[in-house]
C-alpha cells in the first residue's frame, strides 16, 4: 500500500487486491481556493469525502472519479472493506458546523482511518465502531477541527501503529491553522524527515510501536 499526501486532508491511497492491481483511493478533495495547488486530471476507483464543504468535496478535480462515497454505510469495492462512520465537526453534534463522517478502509491486511474533519473526542460506541487501525490520518490543526491536545487523546484511545497529521498549517494555505509544533509537541515521536511517500506492508506492522509520520506534500 503507498500514500501520498495532496495537503488539508487530501490523500491518494494505492493498493492491489485480488480483484485489481493498482486500485486509486482518494480522501478529501480540495479546490483552488484555499490556497494550495491541487494535482489534475486524476482517475479513482472510489473517492470519499467526509463532509461537503468546498476544502474536502472537490469531485470535480477529476477526470473520472469512480465510485464517491459520501454517506455512512458498509461498502465493498474491487476487494477493498469499507465503512464510513457518523460523528460530527464540532462538540455540539453538528449544530455548529454539520456532520463528518470517518471512513475505514482494509486492504492488503491493513486497516487505514481517515479521521475527515473530526470536531470531538470518540465515545465508546464510535471508537467500537471504528475498531483495529493500523494507519490513522488524522486532523491537528484545530481551528474546525481537533487540534495537537485533542488528537494525542484520540490516538492513544485508537493505539494505531502509525500515525499521518493532516489538515495544518502548511506553506500556501490559507487556512486559520495550527502548524505541526503543537501535536509533535504533545506526541513527542514525529520523525524529523517528512517523507513524499509512504509504503506499507502488513508484516512490518506486527510488532510495530507507535510512530507519527510526517509526509511531504505531493
Amino acid at each position: 500500500m503507498d500514500i501520498h499526501w495532496f495537503g488539508q486532508s487530501f490523500f491518494e491511497i494505492t493498493t492491489d487486491t485480488e480483484k485489481q492491481k493498482g486500485v486509486k483511493i482518494y480522501f478529501d478533495p480540495y479546490g483552488n481556493h484555499i490556497g494550495l495547488k491541487p494535482p489534475q486530471d486524476l482517475s479513482a476507483t472510489v473517492v470519499m469525502i467526509s463532509h461537503q464543504h468546498p476544502d474536502h468535496n472537490n469531485i470535480q478535480l477529476f477526470k473520472d472519479p469512480g465510485i464517491v462515497l459520501d454517506t455512512a454505510g458498509e461498502y465493498s469495492v474491487r476487494g477493498i472493506d469499507i465503512k464510513g462512520i457518523l460523528t460530527f465537526h464540532d462538540v455540539s453534534k453538528g449544530q455548529e458546523r454539520g456532520t463528518n463522517l470517518v471512513f475505514i478502509m482494509e486492504s492488503e491486511g491493513i486497516r487505514l482511518a481517515h479521521l475527515g474533519d473530526l470536531g470531538h473526542l470518540l465515545d465508546e460506541s464510535q471508537m467500537g465502531e471504528i475498531g483495529v487501525v493500523d494507519i490513522l490520518l488524522i486532523p491537528v490543526g484545530g481551528n474546525h477541527s481537533i487540534n495537537g491536545k485533542e488528537a494525542t487523546k484520540i490516538i492513544k484511545q485508537l493505539e494505531p501503529k502509525i500515525i499521518i497529521p493532516m489538515h495544518y498549517k502548511i506553506p500556501g494555505i490559507q487556512a486559520e491553522l495550527d502548524g505541526i509544533e503543537e501535536f509533535c509537541k504533545e506526541m513527542g515521536i514525529c520523525l524529523s524527515q517528512a517523507l513524499k511517500k509512504l509504503s506499507v506492508k502488513a508484516a512490518s506492522l506486527t510488532g510495530k510501536e507507535m510512530e507519527v509520520v510526517l509526509m511531504e506534500k505531493s
